[in-house]
């Protein structure tokens, strides 16, 4: 029997993303569409691309399920929660990044929902925090020379499509502004940072320095990030450390070749590539925002709580043209 699912916040990004994704999973049916704006609306009068796909309507009236994915601005799942208690057996898989430092919530313990590093912490857990988008192409460019103890300043650039910023119209994600243009922004401050540094101290057994500066891109969807640091090790001797990292991570590819943003888009994969010159090393990381970003990579949580197969409902091939 299939399990049932409910999305809340569906009418974002990654609600709608979770749709296109869940509305084929052989394991799940979805049983309500969570929206306090749009609710009485069809989902698929927001979102064309899902006619046919899904035509439920959108509900404020929240049902109990077996999986609970909460798809919400940052900040407002805890309050959420506390407002439409869910019962204890639920999985409940948290898009936002309330969750993501401090998993404590009432009876529940959220793990942090990066499986190439606690797949066996999120097989049977029934609370989940899934990492963020920078942090989850950050993390994967770095975890390998962490577990080597060999980080100790890191200097990241990292672009990203404007569906970063969210569905809500803002000055920087009019076309008018985007199309032939590329900013910085939140300079060394990003709230990936701390995400980002606490997974990678458990590996690195040290403090590490990070000094991340986010771009915004003229592109709908997509992550590329290049991180620099320094070691002795050999380009060759690097490759070997990722590859043995990765070998049972079936998403993540460590590519000898130059990777770029479209072997990736639409898909729930991330691509590493990387250089040397020197004692310097640039790790190069590029994945999909609302795939393995964000909704792909809950999906991917929920295959694993769940006992399926890890890779169920995300067979994507990247959109090469």
């Amino acid at each position: 029997m299939k399990k049932t699912v409910g999305i809340v916040g569906a009418n974002g990004y990654t609600g709608s993303e979770l749709i296109r994704l869940l509305a084929f999973h052989p394991h799940v049916t979805l049983s309500f569409l969570y929206s306090r704006s749009n609710s009485g609306t069809r989902i698929s009068d927001l979102y064309p691309d899902l006619t046919t796909v899904c035509e439920m309507v959108l509900t404020d009236q929240p049902e109990e399920v077996d999986i609970l994915f909460l798809c919400l601005p940052h900040k407002e799942s805890q309050n959420w929660l506390t407002q439409n208690p869910v019962k204890e057996e639920t999985l409940v898989i948290d898009l936002g990044n309330d969750f993501r430092l401090d998993g404590n919530f009432e009876s529940r313990d959220f793990i942090y929902g990066l499986p190439e590093i606690n797949k066996k912490q999120l097989s049977g857990s029934k609370s989940i925090a899934n990492p963020g988008c920078f942090a989850t192409a950050i993390q994967l460019a770095l975890l390998p020379l962490a577990e080597k103890e060999s980080l100790d300043e890191v200097f990241t650039t990292g672009i990203t499509g404007s569906t970063g910023a969210g569905q809500s119209l803002q000055p920087t994600t009019h076309f008018t502004w985007r199309n032939d243009n590329v900013s910085a922004y939140k300079t060394l401050t990003h709230q990936h940072v701390d995400e980002i540094l606490k997974q990678i101290v458990l590996f690195n057994h040290k403090n590490v320095s990070l000094n991340f500066v986010p771009w915004r891109g003229d592109f709908a969807r997509g992550i590329f990030t290049s991180s620099t640091v320094k070691t002795d090790l050999g380009l060759s001797d690097i490759y070997q450390l990722y590859k043995d990292f990765y070998e049972e991570a079936p998403f993540v590819t460590v590519s000898e070749k130059a990777i770029d943003l479209k072997q990736v888009v639409n898909t729930n994969r991330c691509v590493i590539q990387i250089e040397k010159s020197g004692n310097v090393a640039v790790i190069h990381s590029a994945i999909d925002n609302l795939l393995k970003g964000a909704s792909g990579q809950a999906v991917q949580n929920m295959n694993i709580a769940m006992g399926w197969e890890e890779n169920a409902g995300l067979n994507l091939k990247p959109i090469a043209f």
